[in-house]
């Protein structure tokens, strides 16, 4: 009986530690994610006022001399880790194969808060990728102006990130081969407003950007949706016309994303314990169009919006909503 309880004291233990180290991860991704940029800027301009000013002027000149490696990428293994963390866990699931002699455009839908199932599934090999699409490189693509900030670009650059700009996308559908899939989170820092437990909201209608460079390369479009993406944080929605919606849309203008007033489960700032599950939906043939038409335009995106209707509402029971659940598309 002591040996059996000796070792459940151990379990119980590990078990405890377990969870502090996942809990301290995924702090560090949050903490990362809303600090670490700001944190760079404010400690190279403090260093420009000390005698350590050089190191500031060196991280600014090497930024300028260094402008266009972002758009070609930088690929580095040693962050594509596991993040089934803090009790909470992400998990892919996909509808079709992709065939490897193709490009693709992955159209990632809602953009949540931190985007943390594109993230998780595109940017880590948390989910699996490589094994559940073999041959198929995964390339996440996020704000351009991150790039332009001295050491944080070196930072994400190292977790095979790519700024979401029309040089990126050349030299990811043009100049890499076959077999890449481009992931863009479509919604953007508009549907990050939109982001709450219960809301299904996408802002799609207007973002046609990507569908006419899908067909200039001749890239499939695959929607693929995050299912529990929106329940990881409660966040104050502010009403339309609201003064406090109004500041955050003129930020939004201004830097490029807008700021969310939200909180988590523990701490503030710890995602709830939810699931996020990434659906990937059958990818759609794009033919190719050098310099392709409104109407042709017009014709994909429609298509794409409707195969992101089915997906949704095909999984949306399995992936824990219920059959009441509508998809919104704005």
């Amino acid at each position: 009986r002591s040996k059996i309880q000796s070792v459940a004291g151990m379990t119980k233990e590990k078990t405890q530690w377990k969870e502090l180290l996942e809990a301290l991860s995924v702090l560090q991704w949050v903490l990362t994610f809303l600090f670490l940029g700001l944190s760079c800027i404010i400690l190279l301009v403090c260093l420009m006022f000390t005698s350590l000013w050089p190191l500031s002027t060196l991280c600014f000149v090497w930024l300028v001399i260094d402008w266009q490696t972002p758009e070609r990428g930088k690929e580095n293994d040693s962050i594509q880790s596991s993040m089934t963390v803090y009790g909470f866990h992400f998990k892919k699931l996909k509808t079709a194969d992709l065939s490897p002699n193709k490009n693709y455009i992955f159209g990632c839908h809602p953009h949540g808060i931190m985007s943390a199932g594109a993230f998780s599934c595109f940017s880590t090999e948390s989910c699996g990728f490589s094994e559940i699409f073999p041959g198929i490189r995964s390339c996440l693509a996020i704000l351009a102006g991150l790039f332009r900030i001295p050491l944080f670009r070196e930072y994400i650059m190292s977790a095979g990130l790519y700024p979401v700009s029309k040089a990126s996308l050349v030299h990811l559908l043009s100049k890499s081969g076959k077999g890449n899939a481009v992931v863009i989170v479509i919604g953007g820092a508009a549907e990050s407003l939109s982001s709450s437990p219960g809301m299904n909201t996408v802002v799609i209608k207007q973002r046609k950007g990507f569908v006419k460079v899908a067909l200039e390369f001749g890239a499939d479009l695959v929607p693929v949706y995050s299912f529990g993406e929106n329940e990881l944080f409660q966040q104050v929605i502010f009403s339309e016309g609201s003064l406090g919606r109004k500041l955050q849309d003129l930020f939004k203008k201004v830097m490029g994303f807008a700021p969310c007033l939200f909180v988590g489960e523990r701490f503030a700032l710890l995602p709830y314990r939810k699931p996020v599950t990434t659906v990937v939906g059958h990818p759609i043939p794009v033919p190719k169009r050098l310099m392709p038409t409104e109407e042709e335009v017009d014709h994909y995106h429609r298509l794409y919006m409707e195969a992101l209707t089915k997906l949704f509402h095909e999984h949306k029971v399995s992936c824990g909503l219920s059959e009441s659940h509508k998809l919104q598309l704005i």
